[in-house]
């Protein structure tokens, strides 16, 4: 009885600092993934002075938030110092109908392909899948031609109708693997009361949608404002994102370099991309899992 309970507790205790150690492994790894993090707001938060001087991780001796007001209204972005925040409401207005119109066109197109089946509906959503792992590069030059012949060419709505294009095949993947695991017992019985395709699609599969579109959302708006290769090209001054200015402001040769409105802009710039995964992450993770069940 004493060898059993001595390799009873043997096995707890390696249990235990198993554990203990996994968990100072994950510490380890969040401190280090948060660092730079940590850097940006601290040095975002220090004079020119305090920077020059003192460590690059040590926490600011004066906090002063001189370099926020100066990142979002009077930083330089080229010729003009005008600060992020044109910019910032340029990727509102873009990211906004962006998000939500091919977030549509994707619930449509997965309804469309998981449960009103047609000759060619494997292959048309398989070529929409190859048209998700186009590289951005490829896709420059057409696009630039075509927003030319639809007089949409630096502006705002041509940088909308770049990202509602190119994000059409992922939303549709998100909707169509969502879909097929609702019963399509629901879509005969519909049919058979008279329901035609969008009565359908509005009173009962977008009802039923809410975690695949709260997946859809945080991806298309992660991925538009966090864009900077479709802003630097497809915009001109005045309809420029976020992300372009950010780039001048950090790159801006004139004047001092401030690093600490450097780092403020950044995480301005960074800012509603990090507020959207805080309040919503845990809904991102369950939309996902949610469509994974078959399909």
């Amino acid at each position: 009885m004493d060898d059993i309970h001595s390799t009873s507790q043997t096995n707890m205790i390696g249990k235990l600092a198993l554990r203990w150690g996994l968990y100072i492994l994950l510490c380890l790894f969040a401190l280090y993934y948060l660092m730079p993090l940590f850097v940006m707001v601290t040095t975002s938060l220090k004079s020119l002075d305090e920077i020059r001087t003192g460590s690059l991780v040590a926490l600011p001796r004066d906090v002063t938030f001189a370099a926020w007001g100066t990142a979002w209204s009077s930083a330089c972005t080229g010729i003009q110092c005008e600060g992020l925040r044109p910019y910032f409401w340029n990727s509102v207005l873009l990211a906004v109908p962006a998000v939500l119109i091919s977030t549509l066109i994707g619930a449509i197109n997965g309804y469309v392909i998981a449960k009103w089946r047609f000759k060619g509906a494997n292959l048309i959503f398989s070529l929409m899948l190859f048209g998700c792992f186009i590289p951005f590069q490829v896709v420059l030059l057409p696009m630039a031609r075509m927003l030319g012949l639809m007089g949409m060419a630096g502006s705002i709505t041509g940088l909308i109708f770049v990202h509602v294009v190119y994000g059409i095949g992922f939303t549709t993947l998100f909707f169509r693997n969502y879909y097929v695991t609702i019963p399509t017992e629901l879509v005969k019985a519909a049919k058979v009361d008279g329901a035609g395709f969008f009565r359908i699609l509005w009173e009962i599969f977008l009802p039923l949608s809410l975690p695949i579109i709260v997946v859809t959302i945080i991806w298309q708006f992660t991925q538009i404002w966090n864009d900077f290769l479709f802003g630097v090209s497809f915009s001109q001054a005045g309809t420029q994102p976020v992300t372009v200015a950010l780039n001048n402001i950090v790159n801006s040769t004139t004047g001092v370099k401030e690093y600490n409105v450097d780092m403020a802009s950044a995480i301005i710039a960074a800012l509603p991309t990090l507020v959207v995964y805080v309040v919503a992450g845990k809904y991102f993770i369950r939309g996902l899992t949610a469509g994974s069940v078959k399909g």
